[in-house]
């Protein structure tokens, strides 16, 4: 259990860390469905549609045969027909999308929930239980940070109130003991709608440095980039970064972002990925404008929403062979 503390903390460092350039947003929740891009010099990329659709059986798919891609589409389908009906519309095909997304949540909820629950918790896990696994090797003496502050114990103590914190809030029903469900808003609380205050609050306290409840530029640019002290100029990304704090991530223009102007930024609301992507993916296979889709239309354009070898980019069928 410490080599898991010292993994979180290390992970925390990364991320507070200096990140590539490529990863500057990497506070943002609202990702994209995928790592692809969806257009490459004005061509439609059909791997940005396998990704969003399939999530992480992407790639599983992309060895298969166009027959048993085929196959296994049309099972599929019948699990994206929620009603049954004979129809896929864009509220199923976007619920299904939403639930490839998030399937990594669920494999690390079930994983960490199978560390955490014992025979005696059942159905649920009790705070108690959680920090005797996670924080049992300090001691009482450990829990206050402003006793600890610049020594070792500093870093897990701060660990431990943020997770108690996070764990209260996620505590809908105030038993002190977390059901999966509230247990999943504990381990990702930007999933959660009641929860996404407390992800705005740790945002803050990560990159407020002078403890004054707001997030000036030049502590939003430290904790994207520490210059080199062998660079003579700022790189371009970071000059990039100071305009779009100006510009977008400062509404009121007072110089500093407060709550609501670091929740617009991390977790915004104005794009849903998932329509979109349920949108595009109808217009794409609606052979008979309808604004919904059989299962016959979905397998006639099979090869949009899983691909096969055939279609991923031209590679030979032969490829299957080596599998």
């Amino acid at each position: 259990m410490f080599k898991l503390l010292v993994t979180c903390l290390m992970i925390t460092a990364i991320v507070a860390g200096v990140p590539k350039p490529d990863d500057i947003n990497s506070r943002v929740f609202d990702k994209e469905l995928s790592d692809q891009e969806h257009f490459i010099k004005s061509h439609h990329n059909p791997a940005y549609d396998h990704e969003a659709f399939l999530g992480e059986e992407a790639k599983t798919f992309d060895q298969l045969t166009p027959e048993e891609s085929s196959r296994r589409l049309g099972l599929i389908v019948h699990k994206i027909d929620k009603d049954s009906d004979g129809f896929v519309t864009q509220e199923e095909l976007k619920d299904w999308i939403r639930y490839t997304q998030q399937r990594y949540i669920r494999d690390d909820v079930e994983r960490q929930w199978q560390s955490y629950s014992t025979d005696e918790t059942e159905d649920k896990i009790p705070w108690e239980t959680y920090k005797k696994m996670v924080y049992g090797f300090m001691e009482e003496k450990d829990y206050d940070p402003k006793v600890h502050d610049g020594d070792d114990n500093y870093s897990y103590a701060v660990m431990l109130k943020r997770d108690r914190r996070r764990w209260t809030v996620a505590d809908q029903d105030g038993d002190d003991a977390l059901t999966k469900e509230e247990f999943t808003g504990f381990l990702h609380p930007e999933e959660r709608e009641h929860m996404k205050d407390v992800v705005v609050l740790e945002t803050l306290e990560d990159i407020d440095k002078d403890g004054d409840g707001k997030i000036s530029l030049i502590e939003y640019i430290g904790d994207l980039y520490r210059p080199d002290d062998n660079e003579e100029e700022e790189p371009e990304w970071v000059k990039n970064e100071r305009q779009q704090f100006a510009t977008y991530r400062d509404k009121n223009q007072d110089g500093f972002m407060n709550n609501e102007e670091v929740k617009s930024w991390i977790i915004p609301e104005d794009f849903d990925h998932a329509d979109a992507e349920a949108r595009h993916l109808i217009y794409e296979a609606d052979s008979d404008s309808d604004d919904k889709l059989t299962k016959e239309e979905i397998l006639a354009k099979y090869d949009i929403f899983v691909g096969s070898q055939a279609t991923d980019f031209g590679e030979a069928l032969a490829r299957h062979d080596e599998f």
